[in-house]
């Protein structure tokens, strides 16, 4: 074999490298898939949301919560006998509310229980589907977010704000359009999420929630803690499967040249020992 045939045998299996990584990769995350919805009697679907990075020029690329996902998820949905029990883990910084709210009402609508899993966060859109749920199951240190509206890079509720502090004469068409449109935003929000969350609170008790959520109260980005759902009165349980987290570990961040974060990958258990074992 000539130092030519080496180089060239070199480059193929780098280049095939990363393909048969994310085959292999993939298949693992069907195994484990299975083997969940095998455990709970249940149709397990993921929405996940990685930032990714373009593979030549290295630019980040940030997922959210669109249409195709929306379209996706509530084919599996229909795929699913309506008796059977429908298992979705979210783990994404929202996105659309047209995609959102179609996920949430496929969600609610179905007949078998609906849990929503949240290893780490489930922001904006990702509440608002969760909100649709029967229960919803939190690590201890996840996260859900307000719904409340954005309009381009500003909340609705401030552009409201910014417009009631200031005499209409002095505010230009614009702004006055944005304030319209924030203004119904808001409006068309809390109503979406009252429709979600009357059936488990009543009508009075859904309306101040939802106003809560979708009114500004809070910074777009607040982290609304396991402890601070249940005190809204959303049914969360921090029971978090082991198996819904080794899965998650099968969507890995895309790799960077250096990581941000580094350990060793195996479970600590009581005491450590000199030699550095448990």
């Amino acid at each position: 074999m000539t130092p030519m045939d080496i180089f060239w045998l070199f480059f193929m299996f780098s280049a095939l490298q990363p393909v048969l990584r994310q085959k292999f990769l993939d298949a693992a995350r069907q195994r484990m898939i299975a083997r969940i919805e095998q455990e709970r009697n249940s149709r397990l679907i993921l929405l996940v949301h990685r930032q990714e990075t373009m593979s030549l020029l290295g630019f980040p690329l940030f997922r959210y919560i669109d249409i195709n996902d929306s379209e996706e998820v509530i084919r599996a949905i229909h795929l699913t006998d309506n008796d059977m029990p429908l298992d979705l883990v979210l783990h994404t910084p929202g996105g659309l509310v047209l995609a959102s709210l179609q996920i949430a009402r496929a969600l609610k609508a179905h007949k078998g229980k609906t849990t929503v899993f949240v290893p780490h966060y489930a922001m904006s859109g990702g509440t608002l589907i969760s909100l649709a749920a029967d229960e919803i199951v939190m690590c201890e240190h996840a996260v859900l977010g307000p719904v409340d509206p954005q309009l381009g890079q500003s909340p609705a509720a401030s552009i409201l704000k910014a417009v009631e502090k200031k005499p209409v004469s002095e505010i230009d068409d614009q702004t006055l359009i944005m304030a319209d449109q924030a203004e119904k935003a808001i409006r068309q929000v809390r109503d979406a999420v009252t429709e979600l969350l009357e059936d488990k609170f009543g009508e009075q008790k859904a309306r101040e929630v939802a106003a809560l959520l979708s009114e500004g109260t809070w910074t777009h980005d607040f982290p609304i803690t396991a402890r601070a759902a249940r005190d809204l009165g959303l049914p969360v349980s921090t029971d978090m499967p082991e198996s819904v987290l080794s899965l998650m570990q099968l969507y890995p961040q895309p790799a960077r040249r250096q990581p941000s974060v580094e350990y060793l990958p195996q479970p600590y258990r009581g005491e450590r020992t000199a030699g550095g074992s448990s």
